[in-house]
């Protein structure tokens, strides 16, 4: 169920974007920083709660992940890209999670459920990287990839103002649930795929 396998496909719409970056002079790690000022924005927007402000983070939420797929892209096509522009994308994309989940927490006052939440969030991308580090290949697979939640996360903030809940339970709730079991699950999925590729 992973989006992340479908880079290629939303490498090849990246080009206008990524060639107006380059016109303007924007740089990778600039991307980067917009990208997650994005993510405060969406986090601070979900923590209001209300109709409008769910809208918003969902808008924010969708410009975050469009311009973490640009900032690689840019890289490249500088021909700039290195270790420490990646290093810079990985902390900031944790950041991000970390915002935009802790906003939806706050926003319904379910503090336990958000760190649940972003428990599973930040050891699945961990245990991605983790598995390059050992030397193998990075692991962007699983149940639920980054790309996976941001796009349900955006899904929810423009539903929920319409339906904020469903047969008596809050739909951001559930949205923190799934996003809690599935984290973690993902995560030792992640692992065992790891692992059994060690021995």
């Amino acid at each position: 169920m992973t989006l992340d396998r479908l880079r290629p496909v939303a490498n090849l719409f990246l080009d206008p974007f990524v060639l107006s970056a380059k016109r303007v002079g924007l740089t990778p790690n600039g991307v980067s920083v917009v990208a997650f000022l994005l993510a405060i924005g969406a986090g601070i927007s979900f923590f209001q709660a209300r109709p409008l402000w769910y809208l918003a983070g969902a808008v924010l939420v969708f410009l975050n992940g469009w311009l973490d797929l640009i900032d690689g892209a840019l890289a490249r096509e500088l021909d700039v890209d290195s270790k420490a522009g990646d290093l810079l994308d990985h902390v900031l994309d944790r950041y991000a999670d970390i915002v935009v989940v802790a906003g939806l927490a706050g926003g319904i006052g379910q503090y336990g459920l958000g760190f649940a939440a972003v428990t599973g969030v930040l050891l699945t991308s961990y245990l991605g990287t983790q598995i390059e580090a050992v030397g193998l290949e990075r692991e962007y697979g699983g149940l639920l990839g980054r790309a996976d939640r941001l796009a349900l996360i955006a899904l929810v903030g423009v539903i929920v103002p319409f339906y904020p809940s469903v047969a008596g339970v809050s739909l951001v709730t559930a949205l923190l649930g799934f996003l809690a079991i599935v984290g973690h699950l993902t995560a030792l999925q992640r692992f065992g795929f790891g692992f059994q590729a060690l021995r």
